[in-house]
């Protein structure tokens, strides 16, 4: 027999999907001067009209109808016991903040769990596209298997539309499952936000101050140094942490970076270095490959909205190999260039004996410039990247067999790509553990 609220939940359902449209019976004049004289005709079979879809029944509502409809499925969901949160947010980045710090809270849970989220103040576009990335997000088998936390999660507009409001839920974890997330999980138990920030702060010292990986950046401390003249005052960098291994919290934690910077001024906050170090914890290639699958999925996020208008994504990690990085021989968004761009790269800046004689395994070097001691983002503000590389930092790139591809930081990409060349892989190496080591 069915409870109450499973009734009170199906009816409103039927609202959206049981709604058909009528039939019409269509009958055929029998006149002798329309069908001929002394002679009857068969009258036609009923017209066919097909069933209208959800989305098309949502559509013929007025929006009294649509607004009381979404207000019966949200109480058919408290009855049913389903948390339904209200939330303020009325742009992109605070909706992307709150709906995957949601999401991580779902997913921390073991169990079979269901919340609603409404955003009354986010266009219904912008929920439909999310909801459409992920779901397409979840077919994508190459990310998923380094990604299996989201496998047991689900996000859908309510009443296909309705309203505002996402339903998210998610199913018990397997065992299988939960055994990759307590191991998953153990590598938290290492994380300590003071050494991890010491630990980076050396790296960037090593590799982004001392060896100039990036010309604007003077100490660990200050950034955009030099670039007044251009309009960007110098400002703090910010150090931000999250211990969290789970996929959907480390999500949060970059959107909460994102609003925080541009809730503040550059010379309160210039640029942030957001700390993940149980993500991808380790230099083995299921932790490079885990790494890559979570950077991925921030800077698809961030895309998504065209966040990366505003900003611009660098990632790191200790293993960091950018020929492991999907796709091989395109632009990734946060990664080097292509390897095999080097070269080319190198040519057009004027460094032709260098593109001539380095070696593939001297040319390998330059990912060292990524390799920090555990995964860390750099959240780069899109106007200091700007008045950093110039008004033509963009270029048509021969990266070879007739090939031409659009191709940005030409001078910075070369001019490291040597430099780490020079210092050599005895160096760099022991200045990455002696970097790790501070972890310790």
């Amino acid at each position: 027999m069915f409870s109450k609220s499973v009734i009170l939940f199906l009816s409103s359902l039927s609202l959206v999907f049981a709604f058909q449209a009528p039939s019409f019976r269509v009958s055929s004049p029998t006149s002798l001067y329309a069908q001929g004289f002394g002679k009857k005709q068969e009258a036609p079979k009923p017209a066919e009209v097909p069933p209208m879809s959800p989305d098309e029944v949502i559509a013929e509502m007025s929006e009294e109808r649509k607004a009381n409809l979404f207000q019966a499925l949200l109480r058919d969901l408290q009855i049913e016991g389903v948390p339904v949160l209200g939330c303020d947010a009325n742009k992109v980045h605070t909706m992307s903040a709150a709906l995957w710090t949601t999401m991580a809270e779902v997913s921390e849970n073991d169990e079979e769990s269901k919340v609603c989220l409404v955003l009354e103040d986010i266009p219904l576009g912008a929920l439909e596209a999310f909801v459409e990335d992920f779901t397409v997000l979840k077919t994508q088998e190459r990310l998923m298997v380094f990604l299996p936390e989201l496998r047991r999660i689900s996000v859908s507009l309510i009443g296909k539309g309705v309203g505002p409001a996402l339903v998210i839920e998610a199913v018990a974890r397997t065992e299988e499952e939960l055994e990759v997330k307590n191991k998953r999980a153990a590598a938290e138990d290492n994380c300590d936000e003071e050494k991890s920030t010491t630990a980076l702060k050396s790296f960037i010292d090593r590799i982004v101050v001392n060896e100039e990986a990036c010309p604007y950046t003077k100490s660990v401390d200050l950034a955009a140094v030099g670039l007044d003249k251009k309009g960007v005052p110098p400002g703090p960098v910010g150090y931000r942490f999250n211990k969290a291994s789970d996929a959907c919290a480390v999500v949060g934690t970059f959107w909460n970076c994102v609003c925080e910077l541009l809730s503040k001024d550059q010379e309160e906050i210039s640029t942030t270095m957001l700390s993940l170090p149980a993500v991808g914890a380790g230099t083995d290639d299921d932790e490079l490959f885990r790494f890559a699958a979570v950077v991925e999925l921030i800077s698809r996020e961030l895309c998504l909205f065209r966040g990366d208008d505003v900003f611009g994504l660098v990632h790191f990690h200790p293993a960091y190999d950018r020929t492991a990085i999907h796709p091989i021989d395109k632009p990734a968004y946060g990664h080097l260039p292509p390897r095999n761009w080097l070269r080319p790269m190198m040519k057009m800046n004027g460094n032709t004996a260098e593109a001539e004689s380095l070696t593939d395994e001297e040319l390998a070097l330059s990912d060292y410039q990524r390799k920090a001691p555990f995964t860390a983002i750099n959240i780069l503000r899109v106007n200091q990247l700007n008045a950093a590389a110039g008004a033509k930092s963009i270029v048509d790139l021969d990266v070879g067999d007739g090939v031409t591809e659009k191709a940005s930081g030409i001078t910075t990409y070369s001019r490291n790509a040597i430099r780490l060349a020079k210092v050599g892989k005895e160096e760099l190496d022991a200045g990455l553990a002696a970097d790790m080591a501070l972890l310790q």
